[in-house]
């Protein structure tokens, strides 16, 4: 059975993947929509940037982010000038860690789900008298529903299993910001692997679980007429 400890740890993951796939959902469908019927000099930068999370070592990215969201940092100097405390080591500081690291497994499968789109759908819609906001919800959204299954899935199954970033940005601090990856992490560095093996499993085997819900999902959807 988990510990109490571990069990706020596994809740306290799940709250972060939950809010981050949510906020993740919310700001890079626009932002996939854009870049793939965007045409602007310098959009191949920007796709990099987007996609760089993917690359870029987590303690890199984590690293950057402490020194920005640090008091000594512009933005942490920025909200401590506004009256409020900075980022680093609370859970706020996660969600924005978290939502940076797991944008491009979010943004990539919508930008590919819209893409197969192709116009003649949106065009049609536009002979109907559609305006860009129905052809968006009406047409793109439906057709792109198994991009959505997909980006919800991997973003939500990537951050819970992150760590280098959250362990810079937000510490160890048990009940607070200490996630089921570095629960395990210091597990196994105090030789307990029984712990370490019921977070472990419960870990792999929620991973396949969501990977089996996107594959389900999209077999489903894909026997279904849009």
């Amino acid at each position: 059975m988990l510990s109490d400890a571990d069990l706020t740890a596994l809740l306290l993951t799940l709250r972060l993947a939950a809010v981050t796939t949510l906020i993740l959902l919310v700001l890079g469908t626009p932002l996939a929509w854009w870049l793939v019927h965007a045409r602007f000099r310098g959009k191949a930068v920007l796709e990099a940037i987007v996609a760089l999370p993917l690359v870029l070592p987590p303690t890199v990215l984590g690293f950057y982010l402490l020194l920005a969201l640090g008091p000594d940092g512009p933005i942490g100097r920025l909200m401590l000038a506004l009256g409020s405390q900075p980022l680093v080591f609370t859970f706020s500081g996660l969600v924005v860690g978290s939502v940076i690291y797991s944008l491009p497994f979010v943004v990539q499968p919508l930008q590919n789900a819209f893409n197969l789109i192709g116009k003649a759908p949106l065009e049609a819609a536009a002979t109907l008298r559609a305006g860009p906001w129905d052809r968006f919800f009406t047409v793109a959204v439906p057709l792109a529903r198994r991009g959505f299954v997909t980006a919800a899935t991997l973003g939500f199954a990537h951050t819970l299993g992150e760590f280098g970033v959250v362990l810079m940005l937000g510490g160890n601090i048990p009940g607070r910001t200490q996630v089921v990856s570095i629960a395990i992490y210091d597990h196994v560095e105090a030789l307990n692997y029984d712990s370490a093996h019921m977070l472990a499993g419960t870990l792999l085997l929620l991973s396949f679980l969501l990977l089996f819900v996107v594959y389900a999902a999209n077999r489903r959807i894909g026997v279904v007429k849009p």
